[in-house]
Formats: C-alpha cells, structure tokens, sequence
C-alpha cells in the first residue's frame, strides 16, 4: 500500500541522513522525499512517499516519533488530505505541432514558462496520477528533459 508520511523536524544537520536511514533499514524504497522549511525558520516538514505493509510501516512511524528532533508524524493513508506534484519538463516540438501541444498544455492546466524555437518548457501541479498521465500524453512530442518535486500533502479543513 502507497503511504505518505509527513514529519515535521527540527531544521538541522543530520535529521534528512537520520529518517531516510530508517526506512531504509526496514527495507523500504522511499519513492519521494520532500524536504522544506515551514512557517517557521527553525522547522522543516519532510513528505515521505513509500510503498509497504502497513503493520511494518506503523512501526516505522512510531520509531520515527521517537527521534528527538522529529516533532510530529502523520500518516495520510485514509485521511482526508490534498495532495500535490510539481514536475518542470522540456518538451521537443516543432512550429506546425506546437499548436496540438499547447492545446494538450492547456487541458491539463500547465503552463508554459519557456520557449525556444525547438522545445517548450512546462510547468505542472497536481496529483501524482495528473502528473503521470500527462507525461504519457507528451512522450509522442518528445521529452527532452523532465524534473519532479515528488508529493507534498496537506490535510483537508
């Protein structure tokens, strides 16, 4: 099962080495891994995107809870939440295709952020399965380039 974890650490050395360390030791694969600051300097929130059994994966998130400079962890799995990728691609087209590909841009609701006369370069938000089915939709035009942030999520209300 997908799970995304949020913690919400200390901002210091050694924390980021510290949790992917302990996923790791328990065999999971961290699929994405999202680190920033927060509203406050001193604090950053890690989103963490793993696949597993969810009875390993509870332990983790105890054990998780546990290490000093993690203040919170949550696990979304069954809460109501929004959840968001970015993802910046390059995509290869020439002037009598850009048209179609514009219009493609625009269904999904990107945005064009650079032109150049052989490639335009996209921005994109959304959900992992937005994301996913627009590269899909691109690969005919040629990706030249592609970078994703990985998941950040939020509970809803």
């Amino acid at each position: 099962m997908r799970h995304i974890i949020s913690a919400l650490v200390q901002n210091e050395p050694g924390v980021l080495a510290h949790v992917a360390g302990m996923f790791a030791a328990r065999g999971f694969n961290i699929d994405s891994l999202v680190v920033g600051e927060t509203e406050q300097p001193e604090q950053s929130r890690m989103t963490i995107v793993v696949r597993g059994d969810d009875r390993v994966l509870e332990q983790v998130r105890k054990q998780l809870a546990k290490v000093v400079a993690v203040i919170k962890v949550r696990d979304f799995s069954g809460v109501a939440h929004v959840e968001r990728d970015l993802m910046l691609v390059r995509l290869s087209v020439t002037a009598e295709r850009r048209g179609p590909l514009l219009d493609l841009i625009n269904i999904f609701r990107g945005r064009v952020v650079d032109v150049s006369p052989k490639s335009i370069l996209v921005q994109l938000t959304g959900p992992e399965d937005k994301i996913e089915a627009f590269i899909e939709c691109c690969r005919p035009y040629g990706i030249k380039e592609l970078a994703r942030t990985g998941a950040i999520a939020m509970t809803r209300g």
